[in-house]
């Protein structure tokens, strides 16, 4: 078992355009939005490259909210994820949500360590002006951050750079 997959939401917009871009820079790869994943689906693969928006806390809070990133984390957390590896990417906006730039991409990365996934696939800060992220570790962010809102030009290099990063980590 050597399968990657490529798990993202919300679909119809930047996120599934740049999954798109990823997957075919990447190349032997499936795609499933985030919706679909059942414990099947994290049982037959042990790479995952997993992406999502900067969502305001009420998709992540809250008992009777109906996100199927809760959902998800939930089903993730009845697995050990140590022998598989995974890959962050999130997208948001540097200018108007400068404090809480991809912060979406920080909250899976917490999901993803509580069940001892080894994580690949850091992205520098370098280039992007911010105030606070939940997704920044020094000078580092958890994953790709991608801006398609003030750095959409910047976008296919980094996704080039980044997926070269993860195939030699994978």
């Amino acid at each position: 078992m050597n399968k990657t997959v490529l798990i993202f939401w919300p679909k119809g917009g930047n996120v599934e355009n740049a999954a798109n871009m990823i997957a075919k820079e990447f190349g032997e790869i499936d795609i499933v939005s985030v919706d679909k994943v059942t414990e099947d689906t994290l049982v037959q693969y042990n790479k995952f490259i997993v992406g999502t928006s900067s969502l305001g806390a009420e998709t992540w809070e809250g008992t009777k909210n109906k996100s199927p990133w809760n959902a998800f984390i939930t089903i993730l957390g009845k697995h050990d994820f140590s022998n598989k590896k995974v890959a962050l990417f999130g997208l948001g906006d540097q200018v108007l949500w400068p404090s809480n730039f991809v912060d979406g991409l920080g909250t899976i990365y917490a999901a993803f360590v509580n069940v001892k996934a080894q994580m690949v696939g850091k992205w520098s800060t370098e280039g992007y002006d911010f105030t606070d992220s939940k997704a920044a570790e020094g000078n580092s962010f958890v994953g790709l951050a991608l801006d398609e809102d003030q750095q959409a030009e910047l976008s296919e290099e980094r996704i080039q750079a980044w997926v070269k990063q993860i195939k030699e980590e994978f």
